[in-house]
């Protein structure tokens, strides 16, 4: 009878770094610690970004749209124009000639060391010893049982295209210095906790079999 074929032994490491190496395969990874910031962070985070991503292009726009065609936001502070704007309101409005104002338009008027006024034109004539562009108008507020006291002369105005109610006290406030300087915090947070090295299982077991 031949004898039992004898089992080959496992090969001996024959250097240290051998041998660690073989350790570390045979021990299953441990982590210790991550630095990264939590996930629920990052998520928060990331979104916040996006979305102050998208009002930067929204600002972008209304500045290029400001300049080329002449469109402002304007404030309601009174309810003289309400209910169709009523207090609290931001409106979008555009410059026009005073040559194209229509009675119906609400438009604004810039007055000389007074704040502008936003009604509705109720009548529109030339100025007989005016320029040719000049208008003559009178206005009321939809709120108001009278028409302004006196009419205006004015070769430019802002005709509003469109509002929004309840907005004005946050855009109001958004661009006070104390929410200014929140904003830039946050957002300064923010950039850190999403661009901070993350630290992940994979690289934790590469520093570990690479040994010090």
């Amino acid at each position: 009878m031949s004898p039992s074929p004898i089992p080959a032994s496992p090969p001996v490491p024959t250097t240290r770094a051998a041998a660690r190496n073989a350790a570390a395969a045979a021990t299953p990874p441990r982590v210790t610690g991550d630095a990264s910031p939590p996930r629920a962070v990052v998520r928060l985070a990331d979104t916040v970004l996006a979305l102050a991503a998208v009002l930067g292009a929204v600002c972008i726009v209304l500045s290029i749209a400001t300049v080329v065609f002449d469109v402002r936001v304007t404030l309601f502070s009174t309810g003289s124009m309400s209910p169709t704007i009523p207090a609290g309101s931001a409106a979008v409005a555009r410059g026009i000639p005073a040559a194209d104002i229509r009675v119906g338009d609400v438009v604004t008027v810039e007055r000389t060391g007074k704040l502008p006024i936003t009604h509705r034109v109720t009548g529109v004539e030339t100025v007989p010893d005016g320029s040719a562009g000049m208008r003559r108008i009178t206005m009321r507020g939809d709120a108001n049982a009278v028409e302004d006291p006196a009419p205006y002369d004015v070769e430019r105005v802002r005709v509003v295209l469109f509002s929004v109610p309840g907005i004005a006290p946050a855009i109001a406030a958004a661009g006070t210095p104390p929410v200014m300087a929140a904003v830039t915090v946050a957002t300064t947070a923010l950039v850190v906790a999403v661009f901070w090295p993350r630290r992940t299982r994979d690289d934790a077991r590469r520093r570990r079999r690479a040994g010090p």
